[in-house]
């Protein structure tokens, strides 16, 4: 039997896509939505929880998307888009924008970015980024994104996904 030290691939898995997926949502995440214009000027978005710290100098962020997305055109092609963090009380928009065949962006308040993208109202946080690079790994894109701007409210709390249910905190 070779040792894990001189192996040059994974073996393949003993576990289905489905207990992958069971045991993946028991990491508790924020929820996030996705923003961006396509280059025709449509609003494009979509819920993710895929968000995660890179660097803090330069700041960077990261998150993933299917290749299969309807949006992965206009996320692989525009220059920028703005990651909205969450609050509690915005479950609802967590619900519709990971629903297909809706209008996502009915009635939502939000504003324009300094670089177009749109900004949903009431967020915990927002990031505004240039799309820095992307990765193209598994079935997936990992987009790295440069913060160009960033904005933040204290004593909000987040909403959180965990075991295909949403949360909030509850400070121990």
């Amino acid at each position: 039997m070779s040792s894990s030290r001189t192996r040059t691939s994974a073996q393949s898995p003993g576990f289905s896509s489905s207990e992958f997926r069971q045991a993946l949502g028991m990491f508790a995440t924020g929820v996030t939505i996705v923003t961006a214009r396509a280059a025709n000027g449509q609003m494009v978005g979509l819920t993710a929880n895929s968000f995660n710290s890179v660097s803090l100098s330069p700041p960077l962020v990261l998150w993933s998307l299917s290749q299969a997305a309807n949006s992965m055109e206009a996320f692989r092609t525009g220059s920028h888009y703005a990651i909205n963090i969450l609050a509690a009380d915005q479950h609802d928009l967590a619900v519709r924008f990971a629903t297909r065949g809706v209008d996502r962006f009915a009635d939502v308040a939000l504003s324009e970015g300094v670089c177009g993208a749109p900004i949903l109202s009431g967020c915990v946080a927002t990031f505004e980024c240039f799309n820095r690079s992307r990765y193209v790994e598994g079935d997936h894109v990992i987009f790295v994104g440069e913060v160009e701007h960033c904005a933040h409210r204290n004593g909000i709390s987040p909403l959180l996904y965990h075991g295909g249910q949403f949360y909030t905190e509850h400070p121990l």
